[in-house]
Formats: C-alpha cells, sequence, structure tokens
C-alpha cells in the first residue's frame, strides 16, 4: 500500500495505518523540524520504512534525525534497520526487550514453529510474515537512548513512560506547539495471545491522559491503528468501547 504523509496540524504530519486487518501496519507520525524531522515509530518493516522516507521527501520535510518508539511490539519497530542514520528513543524496558528479539532467527521457519508450538501467536506471526516478504539484511534494532520516566527532545518534543495493559514499556509522544499526543497503542487492551475475557480498553488510562493534557492545549489525540482523532472521538470510541 502506497500513501501520501497528511499534515495534521502545525509541523505533525500522519502517515496513515493499513485498513487491511491482515497487514497489521500502524500509523507514523513525522514531527518536521529544520535540525531534523523525529519520526515516531519505525514502521512493521524495511519495506514500510522505504516507503516512508520516501514520503518525507516528497512532502519536502527535513530527513529523519530521530525515532521514537511508542513501545517495543513488531509493528512499531521492525522497520528501523532501514533508519540506520538516526537517533532511535526508547523506554528501558522496552529495550531489554528488544535485545532478546534481536537474537531470534526470524525467518519464515521460524514463524511457523512458533505458530505450531503456541497457535495463539498466529495472527500476529501471519502478519509479520505477510509484512516480511524477504529478510535479506533485516535486523530487530534496540534503542539507542533509553529513558525510564519522560524526556525532552531539542525541539520540544516530550517523550512519557505511561505503561498499561498493551505494553509494560507503552510511551506517549507529545507535541506542544502543534496540540497533538501521540499514544501509540496505550490504552489498547493486551496482545491477542495473551487477552482474556473481559480484556477492552484502558479507561482510566485515557481519563488520565484527558486530564494532564488538557482541552484546549491538545486536540489531536493519535493511536496508532485509527485515524487521527478529536478528544471528544476518543471520548465516545471509550464510553462505546
Amino acid at each position: 500500500m502506497r500513501q501520501a504523509l497528511r499534515q495534521l496540524a502545525g509541523r505533525v504530519w500522519w502517515y496513515p495505518h493499513d485498513e487491511d486487518p491482515d497487514n497489521i501496519q500502524g500509523g507514523v507520525a513525522v514531527i518536521s523540524d529544520p535540525a531534523g524531522s523525529v519520526v515516531v515509530d519505525a514502521g512493521n518493516s524495511p519495506s514500510t520504512a522505504r516507503r516512508i522516507q520516501a514520503a518525507i521527501e516528497a512532502a519536502g520535510l527535513p530527513a529523519a534525525r530521530r525515532l521514537i518508539y511508542t513501545h517495543h511490539h513488531w509493528d512499531h519497530v521492525w522497520g528501523a534497520c532501514a533508519w540506520p542514520e538516526v537517533e532511535i528513543i526508547g523506554h528501558r524496558a522496552g529495550a531489554r526487550i528488544l535485545e532478546v528479539e534481536a537474537q531470534r532467527s526470524w525467518s519464515h521457519h521460524y514463524l511457523r514453529a512458533e505458530v505450531e508450538a503456541n497457535p495463539r501467536l498466529g495472527p500476529s506471526f501471519r502478519g509479520r510474515a505477510w509484512a516480511m516478504p524477504s529478510w535479506e539484511g533485516f535486523t530487530v534494532v534496540p534503542p539507542h537512548t533509553e529513558f525510564d520516566d519522560d524526556l525532552t527532545l531539542p525541539g520540544g518534543v516530550e517523550v512519557r513512560h505511561v505503561g498499561g495493559q498493551h505494553a509494560e514499556d507503552s510511551t506517549v509522544v507529545a507535541v506542544p506547539d502543534a496540540g497533538v499526543l501521540l499514544l501509540g497503542d496505550c490504552f489498547y487492551s493486551p496482545p491477542l495471545h495473551l487477552r482474556q475475557a473481559g480484556d477492552g480498553y484502558a479507561a482510566d488510562l485515557v481519563d488520565r491522559l484527558m486530564s494532564e493534557y488538557p482541552e484546549g492545549r491538545y486536540d489531536w489525540f493519535v493511536d496508532s491503528h485509527s485515524p487521527p482523532r478529536s478528544r471528544q472521538s476518543l471520548r465516545d470510541l471509550i464510553v462505546s468501547g
């Protein structure tokens, strides 16, 4: 799927998620900065990362200088090896997980063997196989810069660990001058292979974030696998979910 970046608000641009549920590709944000753009999440594969790089160039935005992981899940980090000259930033807990992931013998054969051993991994591992027609040059890349609680980057981008049931290292990224909060998957239920009956959206986390990123200053709350949402749209989702 070939997409174009669109300007969301101020200097925040958005490369949309894939609506095909078999192609587990989340949206990726690009925060323009004359000193080098900040990319939020790496894409689900090197080929997706290269499409995003082409979209950055086509939009006339500065080349990427930094890349932030919202969390360690594969569809947010597997494109990182196609961003060789950027500083990758991620939470310390996710970094330890990715160091282990980097040692696995990733291949279609490995994916099939893992699903045979644990069928609940099927949706995730089939998505990985779909995303990776070739494994040549692929590697999982742990972050170069780790943080524990929060971090403010040059240019004013704010990175903050929030945790939650979806991933222990879930991180949000705030762009105060644009009124945008990038949520990753932080309020989602646990991954399918870990999900239990009754698991749903983390409404308490959403309520806390809406309070801490107040109305009038933050107008966009953007999760990875949906179109960008207004504050009210996110409230409606949580109430109905």
